[in-house]
């Protein structure tokens, strides 16, 4: 469930945390290790006059881990909105276990190391692009130094200085969420959580984030985002977790899900007779495509058999393509899915 008016600065905490803004040192971390952990995550609402019980999440479990940028994705009301207000506390689940870098989901500590972007950022109105992010440093503990160095060069980055003068009242919904993304960046946190990042951009805008976003995990930085623009996701995500009415129906690397080791080849022919397209069925799908038709099969080695069999028959070849799985080809594939597919092995 969406909440239209999040306020990204809940997920602050205490100003005494001290700054966060530079990164730490030490070894190198673990690029399989997990920093967030959801286990049997479960939450139910009861609205109305007769408080109808409404199963938002039910048992969703799933890791995210260090330097990846993670999806998760679902149609709208899957539970992907609940689920990240559950993990940043802003919602009390109702059973279930998370861990933020091996803490309990809302531990101060663990909060002061992650950046929040709600799906729709509510902002002061009559505050100037500084202002709102200033006070939102001031409230993760940041010095002023680094409030205002870190203020500028987010503006900078998200495509916003050019109006860090002008209310934020005054804003698009495209400016709205890069603002929203500035405070998440604010103070230079180990882990992002975005729940729709891209909402409201134009294509330059979702370029420029996608590639700000990208930046961020060259750094070391790891992110968690949801979007309903799957072509985005096919390009970030690392790995993603599909819900649907609040279960898990798959989970894993997108070449896992999408059997990307096992392309399909279509062969489109023309001049067909009917008897040729009788012995080509047993080849593969055969689909007409206005004149011609196509014939679909799995793997390279089904192609050379088609051929053979086509030419034999008289057929003329007109065009052979790989074809390779989409998110969107996937979503339409199987829409209804309810079972919990195999997760794809651990790295």
């Amino acid at each position: 469930m969406s909440d239209n008016h999040s306020d990204p600065t809940k997920a602050a905490t205490d100003p005494q945390a001290g700054s966060p803004s530079e990164p730490a040192g030490g070894p190198p971390p673990d690029p399989a290790e997990s920093i967030l952990t959801v286990s049997n995550l479960a939450k139910t609402f009861r609205i109305g006059f007769f408080r109808k019980k409404v199963e938002a999440v039910k048992g969703v479990s799933f890791d995210v881990r260090r330097g990846e940028i993670f999806g998760l994705l679902g149609p709208n009301g899957a539970g992907k909105t609940t689920s990240i207000k559950c993990i940043l506390r802003l919602i009390h689940a109702d059973a279930g276990e998370i861990t933020i870098f091996g803490r309990p989901a809302g531990d101060r500590e663990a909060v002061r190391r992650l950046g929040y972007m709600p799906e729709n950022p509510y902002v002061y109105q009559y505050l100037k692009p500084l202002e709102f992010l200033d006070l939102c440093g001031r409230l993760m503990g940041m010095t002023p130094k680094d409030r205002a160095r870190r203020a500028d060069l987010m503006l900078e980055r998200v495509g916003l200085a050019h109006a860090k003068d002008r209310p934020i009242g005054k804003f698009s919904k495209g400016m709205m969420q890069r603002v929203g993304l500035a405070q998440a960046l604010l103070h230079d946190p180990e882990l992002l959580v975005l729940d729709e990042p891209m909402s409201g951009l134009d294509p330059v805008g979702r370029k420029e984030v996608r590639d700000l976003l990208i930046e961020q995990r060259e750094r070391g930085k790891t992110l968690i985002f949801t979007s309903h623009i799957l072509s985005d996701v096919e390009m970030l995500c690392d790995r993603v977790t599909i819900l649907r009415d609040g279960l898990v129906t798959a989970s894993g690397t997108l070449d896992a899900l999408l059997h990307r080791g096992q392309r399909r080849f279509e062969v489109q022919l023309g001049d067909l007779t009917e008897e040729t397209r009788q012995a080509l069925s047993s080849y593969g799908t055969l689909a007409a495509h206005g004149a011609s038709w196509i014939v679909s099969v799995d793997g390279e080695g089904g192609v050379q058999p088609v051929l053979r069999a086509a030419l034999d028959g008289g057929a003329r070849v007109e065009a052979v393509s790989p074809h390779r799985e989409t998110l969107e080809s996937y979503f339409v594939r199987d829409p209804q899915s309810g079972a919990a597919a195999p997760s794809a092995p651990r790295a």
